[in-house]
């Protein structure tokens, strides 16, 4: 459903929230939407409260023509979801451009619960193949900051096609891609708005404050865990082993035969490990 006051949309499954139980929050990446975890939030919802996020401008969310599509600003509208749903045990978990929003999000609630004197709501962090840093950003982020040519390609080619396509670039075995996914991903983006959104969305993915963004990390000491494909194409293995050595208790673990979408390359594998991760935390990897 539609956040009443906010521009995200909203699915919650598993347990009821409350003070003894873990909530579990989503946040897919660029062009994607919460369909990307649905293979690990049947787990999650066994072991509390699922909170699937679509970010402003993706999935089913609304995708007002305001230009306020960058990181930070989908950071604070994931901090006011939480403050007004009183969510707590919080377990941050975020894909590619969705694991840069976990990072603002993070420092967001440290931030609070310091100035409110107050135990902190982040309990735990998940980076699935997260933005962190400055990089070279892939080929379609540059494109979809040509408004004229990406909205005429999109037209012209269909969101069916240019997702297979780009699903095939990033994974390790375009082989593997099927229907299912190519579907899953391309009915959202269908419509003029959503072209129009994920447009915005390119032309503010990079922060203009990242490099102080980025010298903050060392403030999130809260258990870790860092998921990466050993052949990501988009966010680089580079990245995940620079955030193991700057965040003060994160561990990484690293897929083979892995491109940038563990959650979908190797479900079993990266959600063995994520449950291990809750079982026993750090000491578990």
């Amino acid at each position: 459903m539609t956040s009443s006051t906010l521009p995200l949309y909203v699915e919650t499954s598993g347990r009821d929230p409350g003070a003894a139980v873990d909530t579990f929050l989503l946040i897919h990446g660029y062009g994607a939407s919460s369909f990307t975890w649905r293979h690990w939030a049947p787990a999650l919802a066994r072991r509390g409260h699922v909170v699937l996020i679509d970010l402003k401008g993706h999935g089913a969310a609304p995708k007002p023509d305001d230009d306020r599509y960058g990181p930070a600003d989908q950071a604070e509208l994931v901090h006011r979801l939480v403050e007004e749903r009183g969510l707590g045990r919080l377990t941050l978990v975020g894909h590619s451009l969705g694991g840069g929003v976990v990072l603002l999000t993070a420092l967001r609630l440290l931030e609070a619960a310091r100035a409110a004197h107050r135990e902190p709501l982040l309990k735990r962090v998940v980076m699935v193949a997260g933005a962190a840093y400055r990089q070279r950003v892939p080929p379609f982020v540059p494109l979809a900051r040509h408004p004229r040519l990406f909205m005429s390609l999109m037209r012209m080619i269909g969101a069916t096609l240019v997702v297979r396509y780009v699903l095939r670039t990033i994974v390790y075995d375009p082989d593997a891609i099927v229907a299912e996914q190519v579907a899953g991903y391309a009915a959202p983006l269908e419509s003029p708005e959503a072209v129009r959104a994920l447009i915005a969305c390119a032309r503010r993915i990079v922060p203009e404050n990242l490099d102080e963004l980025t010298g903050r990390y060392a403030e999130l000491d809260v258990p870790t865990l860092l998921l990466w494909g050993r052949h990501d194409p988009v966010v680089p293995l580079a990245v995940g082993e620079r955030l193991s050595r700057e965040l003060p208790r994160a561990r990484l673990r690293v897929l083979e035969a892995c491109g940038h979408l563990p959650a979908e390359e190797r479900p079993a594998e990266s959600l063995a490990l994520l449950e291990a991760f809750l079982d026993g935390g750090l000491a578990a990897l």
